[in-house]
C-alpha cells in the first residue's frame, strides 16, 4: 500500500498494513533543506523540497502545503510581517477590518491570479507531478474562527461575540465562502485532504463555540467533502470543552492537541473519529528520548484505539533531534 493508500485506511476506518504517520512538519522541514523561513513560505518550489525531502527521510506518509496561517489574509490585504527565518505573522495593529464597515466592501482574492494564495496552489501542481499518488497530498484553509481573527484581530473579535453578534456571522460567512472557493482551486490543483487550521476556537467556551463556529465549520467540512475531498482538522490548545462539536463536524481526520487527554476525545467523539496527536511536541518529541517517545505513542495509541494516526500534537519543533522524529515512523511501521 501507497501512503496515500494507508492514510485513506485509516481516515475511513479501512484495514491496512499498518498505521499512518503524518506529523505536522514546517519549520522542521525548511531547516533540513538549509532554507531561509521567508523563502520556504513564499516560494512553493522551497516548500515542497522541504516537504519531500522530510517524507523521504523520515518515512511520512504525506506532504502538506502549511507554512503559516497569513496566506489568505495577506491577500485580503491585512497587515503581516515577515520575517528572514521565522514564520510571518498577523500584526493586529494593522487589522484589516479594524472599522468595521469595510467588510462590505471586502472582496474575495482571486487565489488563481498571482500572491500567497496562488503560491499554494502552485505547490500543489508541483507535488501532483511530483509526487502523483505514492503520498497524500493535503492542502490548507484557515477555519472560520482563525480567519476572521486574522482579518479582524483576536482581541477585538472576542468582544465582537458581546458587542456586535451579527457582525461576527456576517465576517464568518465572508471567511465560509473565501474558504470554500481557495478549497475548490487547491483540489483542482492536486489537493487529495484539505487541512482546516482554526486555532483561535480553543480560545472561546463551548457556548460560543455551539452557537457561532460549529455552524460555520460544519458546512466548511461539508462543502469539501461535497468538493470530493478529505478534511483534517487541526485546532491548537486545550480544546476539551469542545471535543464533543468537533467530533460532529464529520472530520475524516481530527488532530488532538497535547492539551486535551486523547481518552477524553475518544469518549466524546465516539469510536468511528479517527484521531491524530498528541504527543507534546516540545517536551516529549523535541526533549525526550527515543525511548520516552515511543512510550508515549504506545500511550497514544492505546487511548486512541484502532483508528489512529501516529503525530505529535502540533507542529514538529524546528530542533527536534532526528532520531525521535524517526520514531514516530517506526511506530507507524511496526503497528495497527
Amino acid at each position: 500500500m501507497t501512503g496515500r493508500d494507508i492514510v485513506e485506511a485509516a481516515a475511513r476506518g479501512n484495514n491496512a498494513d499498518r498505521l499512518a504517520c503524518m506529523p505536522i512538519t514546517m519549520q522542521f522541514a525548511c531547516d533540513l533543506i538549509g532554507a531561509q523561513y521567508l523563502d520556504y513560505a513564499t516560494d512553493y518550489r522551497v516548500l515542497v523540497e522541504g516537504q519531500l525531502r522530510t517524507a523521504e527521510a523520515f518515512g511520512l506518509d504525506y506532504v502538506n502545503t502549511m507554512s503559516d496561517p497569513a496566506c489568505e489574509a495577506a491577500d485580503c490585504g491585512a497587515g503581516v510581517t515577515f520575517f528572514p527565518n521565522s514564520p510571518p505573522a498577523i500584526d493586529e495593529s494593522r487589522a484589516l477590518l479594524v472599522n468595521k464597515s469595510l467588510l462590505t466592501g471586502l472582496k474575495i482574492p482571486d487565489s488563481t491570479a498571482g500572491g500567497r494564495m496562488n503560491n499554494r496552489l502552485k505547490a500543489l501542481e508541483l507535488y501532483r507531478e511530483r509526487v502523483g499518488t505514492s503520498l497524500m497530498i493535503e492542502g490548507w484553509i484557515e477555519g472560520p474562527m482563525a480567519e476572521a481573527a486574522d482579518l479582524r484581530g483576536l482581541n477585538t473579535l472576542m468582544l465582537d461575540f458581546y458587542d456586535d453578534p451579527t457582525f461576527v456571522t456576517d465576517l464568518f460567512e465572508f471567511v465560509l465562502e473565501m474558504e470554500l472557493e481557495f478549497a475548490k482551486h487547491q483540489i483542482a490543483a492536486g489537493a487529495q485532504c484539505i487541512g482546516i487550521g482554526d486555532a483561535a476556537a480553543s480560545l472561546i467556551g463551548p457556548a460560543l463555540y455551539e452557537e457561532f463556529v460549529y455552524p460555520y465549520e460544519k458546512r466548511m467540512v461539508d462543502g469539501v467533502h461535497a468538493m470530493g475531498a478529505m478534511v483534517r482538522l487541526h485546532i491548537c490548545g486545550n480544546t476539551k470543552r469542545i471535543l464533543n462539536g468537533m467530533g460532529r463536524l464529520g472530520c475524516d481526520i481530527v488532530d488532538i492537541d497535547f492539551l486535551a487527554p486523547l481518552s477524553k476525545a475518544r469518549t466524546d467523539m465516539g469510536e468511528d473519529q479517527t484521531l491524530l496527536g498528541n504527543m507534546d511536541p516540545v517536551r516529549v518529541l523535541r526533549n525526550g528520548t527515543p525511548d520516552e517517545v515511543y512510550a508515549v505513542l504506545e500511550q497514544c495509541h492505546a487511548e486512541a484505539g484502532k483508528r489512529f494516526i501516529v503525530g505529535a500534537g502540533c507542529e514538529v519543533v524546528r530542533d527536534t533531534p532526528h532520531e525521535n522524529l524517526r520514531v514516530l515512523s517506526d511506530y507507524a511501521q511496526t503497528h495497527r
